[in-house]
Parts: C-alpha cells; structure tokens; sequence
C-alpha cells in the first residue's frame, strides 16, 4: 500500500514538473516581447503626433505616441538606409564599417558573423528572433547564386526565422527571401542579376519606356518589373517576383504569423516596412485617401499596417507585455527616382517638420527622425527632449532582459526608453553619405566638406559648406543661424570632442557614395 502511494505522489509530482515547464517559457515581466517597427523614409513631420498635416492622418502612429515616450531628439545612426540598419542591429557606428553604404542587391553581408547583433543577444536569453520586410544588409559572399541557398544573411547574424526583400523595393532582384531561399521559384526559371551590364534581349525602361506604368526621374532606368523601371538588370524568376501593390498585406501577414505562432515563449521581431521608399505603391484601397499622391498614400498605408499589428497583439494577449519600439531609418525625401507627385501634391504638409534637410543630408532631418516607445502598463506618456539614437537600443534591451553583453558604441538608455528619466545621451557623431557631424548636448558641429550645397536631383541640402557650422539646436532646431564665428571657443571645444571620438581623419573617408 504505501508503495502505491509513493508510485502515486512520484507520478502526480512529475505530471506538475512537466506541467509547469511550458509555463516558464512564456512571456515575463522580466522578459517581455520586443517588436522592432522601422519604416523606410518617415520624416520627423510625417506623423500627426510630429505636427504633420491634417490630411495626412496617422492615428495608430499617434496613439503609441500620446500613450508611450516620445522623443523629440531621436535618431537613426545615417541619413541613409544600410548605415543606419547596421547601426540599429549591431549597435555600432556604421562609419567603423567601410562598406556600410548604400548597396546594391548584389552585395555581400556587412555584418560579420561573429559580430553581436540585437537578435544574438536576445537568442542567448531564450528568445526566439525573427525578421519580416526589408533587410538591405547585404547577403551572401558576393557571388550569390540565387536558385540556390543564399547565406550568410539574417539567418547567420541572429535571426531564428526570415522573410525578407535582400535590397529595396526598387532594386533588382524583385522576389522574397525565405530563410536563405528565394520563395516560389521556379528551377527551371533560374534568376540572374547584375548591376553593371544588362542580359541579351531583356527590355529596359531606356529600350521601352512603352512598356512603363511608372515613369522614372533619374537612376530608375534599368530591368522593368510589375510596369515600374528599377535599378539593376535581372532575368527569370517570373513566378517568384513579388507583386508591389500587396507588398505591405504580404509582408504584414508574415508579422502577424510570426506573432501568433510565437505568442507562448518570448520574441523579438523586426518588422521592416518598406513604405514610404520609393517606388511608392500602396495597396489600391488606399489610393487618393491622403491627397497627396502616392508618397501619402503609402504613409497612410504603413500606419494601418501598425494599427494591424498592434491589433494583433490585442487580441493575442500579448500586448501588456510586449514592448513596442517604432521608427525610422532616415529623414524623408520627395521625389527620389520616380515621378509620381511627391512635390507636386504635397501642399502644406512638410515632411522634415521644422527640421532643415532631409535624407543624404548632415542637416538634423536627415537623422532625427520619429522614435516611439510603448509598453501598456509599464511606460506612462511622455513627450521627452532626451537625445537617444536606434544604436542605443542593444544595450538598453540588453539591460532589459539582464544580458551583460555590450558593444562600444552603444549606450544603455533603457531608463529613457522607458520613460522614467529625461536623461539622454551627451554627444553622438551623425553620418550622412559618408561624412560626419557631431552633436553634444544643445549644440551641432559640422565641419567644413568640399562638393555641392545640395543635391539638385531631390532638392535636398546635404550640409556642405566652406566654413565650420555651429548651431544651437534648442534655440534653433531649424539651424537658420551659423554662430561658429561668434562662438569660436565653442567650435574648439566640439571639434576636440568630436575627433576623440571619430578621428583626426574625419574628413577622408575611404567610402565610396553614389546617390543611385
């Protein structure tokens, strides 16, 4: 009898061990779920909660903003999109990295795989980690073939799961990648790309325009793919090309299932959107509902896909403990290779806010963008002045979840993300195609670089100029006023400052830029 009841009580014991097990793999307060949005392109006055125009409306955008921290001194890394992705995952200042530029989609992995990125870190903690939308990090060796398995990539660098375009929406090649393969294609259709010469008999936008839904500005000239003109020469893969118009519902689906098949262990998704890059092409139901041409239209598209996403951990249950960090990679630009009525419908609405500049450019609008961070129950709204950049948040999750893994350049700022301090980061070097500036507290210093006030082909001002710069961004966040002649002591101290971070050599740098 009583080596029954010990049989018995063994059994009831090992059935609450097995039982209880699962439940520690969930979701808690200590570990929450990360969910990573960056949209491509969003300027600083491109959302309502950023003083946008009433036309363009972005209430999903706004509701993380009115109930969680915003911060009116965030920034990307780069006033462009690979510099500032790598500086997001890897937490490191993307002009430590020669090649981290803008690339081709035939480039090869800038990150290294040994290198700590975001998910990495977050894998050693137990989460699981994934990526869906654009990626633009380079992949492969430099000789990917693409019928085959296309690594290293995401997979290699962190990422348990990914469903990704390799460029952007305007680069070759036009299909998703799934886990290092190519989704839906056909072997007997093999792909090929190249960027310098294009394949025997393939019609470009230069030989037939006549085939063109979307006419091209500047740089948009080669392979034809969906009626839109793109940059780089591709061949085959006609049942793997992605189709433009449902990119943001396909994409959107893959965050959604990713969400829900994950909801019972911890998870880090980046959710990467492509809009509102070029070539702009929301969804038709969203056609005409901002009033100003596509560029608006994909903006109001992308806040939907948010409020979607958000909605999704809703009713998952997911959303009380599930921190959400939303924002951009660069400032914005209007027309950037296609005529499609950026400038021409814009009206009122400006995109960089009261920010001077805009993408490519030194100027604040190319970096400081919109940056959000939500947490129901645990952030109370807040409107912050704390300076925090996107390299800032590996070591501030990192803190979260209790990894002590760190990189150099990232700072933890978690107490900032979370809204409990005002307190920021001091200084912190900004790059825009290749060169740097330094911010420090209230004040901006670009030094003097040769080359072109602005960029004709999108109007933009990209920061060059003769003379050293000097503006003091809380009296001035327009930067109308250059005071380094009547503060030349300050310009001392700056440049001092600056170099010991970046060098005595940060004027000759070895990167090659090309805006297309």
């Amino acid at each position: 009898m009583k080596l029954r009841i010990l049989l018995l009580l063994g059994a009831v014991i090992a059935y609450g061990c097995s039982t209880t097990k699962p439940e520690k793999e969930k979701s808690t307060p200590d570990k929450p779920n990360i969910l990573l949005i960056y949209l491509d392109d969003l300027g600083y006055g491109d959302m309502g909660a950023y003083g946008a125009s009433k036309n363009l409306k972005t209430p999903n955008m706004d509701f993380l903003a009115q109930n969680g921290v915003q911060f009116t001194n965030g920034y990307a890394t780069s006033a462009t999109c690979t510099p500032s992705r790598y500086g997001l995952l890897t937490g490191t200042y993307p002009w430590k990295n020669t090649n981290a530029k803008i690339l081709p989609g035939t480039a090869p992995l800038i990150i290294g795989t040994e290198q700590l990125t975001i998910p990495k870190m977050l894998k050693s903690q137990g989460y699981a980690t994934g990526i869906v939308g654009k990626w633009h990090l380079g992949l492969g060796n430099g000789n990917v073939d693409w019928n085959a398995t296309i690594s290293p990539g995401p997979n290699e660098v962190g990422f348990d799961e990914s469903y990704i375009m390799a460029a952007t929406q305007d680069r070759v090649p036009t299909v998703y990648i799934e886990n290092n393969r190519v989704v839906g294609l056909d072997p007997n259709d093999p792909i090929e790309v190249d960027y310098k010469e294009n394949f025997e008999g393939e019609p470009t936008a230069k030989t037939n325009p006549e085939m063109l839904d979307m006419k091209w500005h500047h740089g948009h000239n080669n392979s034809i793919v969906n009626g839109i003109p793109r940059i780089g020469f591709m061949k085959g893969g006609a049942s793997a090309k992605w189709d433009d118009y449902k990119m943001a519902d396909h994409f959107l689906d893959k965050a959604k299932q990713y969400i829900q098949s994950h909801k019972s262990k911890p998870f880090f998704l980046y959710y990467a959107l492509q809009q509102p890059h070029v070539p702009r092409t929301p969804h038709p139901r969203f056609k005409g509902k901002s009033g100003m041409g596509p560029r608006g239209d994909a903006i109001i598209e992308a806040d939907w896909c948010i409020g979607e996403i958000i909605n999704t951990l809703k009713k998952e249950g997911l959303l009380e403990n599930t921190l959400v960090i939303l924002s951009s990679d660069n400032g914005p630009v209007l027309n950037d290779g296609y005529y499609d009525d950026a400038e021409e419908k814009l009206g009122d609405h400006q995109p960089a806010g009261v920010l001077r500049g805009g993408k490519y450019s030194l100027f604040e609008a190319g970096a400081r963008v919109p940056f959000l961070t939500y947490w129901k129950g645990k952030i109370k709204p807040l409107k912050s002045d704390a300076i925090v950049c996107q390299m800032d948040l590996l070591a501030s999750i990192a803190s979260l979840v209790g990894s002590e893994q760190r990189t150099e350049d990232s700072q933890d700022l978690l107490n900032a993300f979370l809204g409990q301090t005002t307190v920021g980061r001091e200084e912190l070097v900004l790059e825009a195609t290749s060169r740097t500036a330094f911010r420090k507290n209230d004040w901006m210093l670009i030094p003097p670089y040769k080359g072109p006030a602005s960029l004709k082909k999108v109007k933009i001002e990209i920061g060059n100029d003769n003379e050293m710069q000097l503006y003091n961004l809380k009296d001035d966040p327009s930067q109308t006023n250059n005071l380094a002649k009547v503060h030349p002591d300050k310009v001392k101290q700056m440049l001092e400052a600056f170099k010991a971070i970046r060098g005595e050599d940060y004027n000759k740098s070895t990167k090659v830029y090309k805006l297309r």
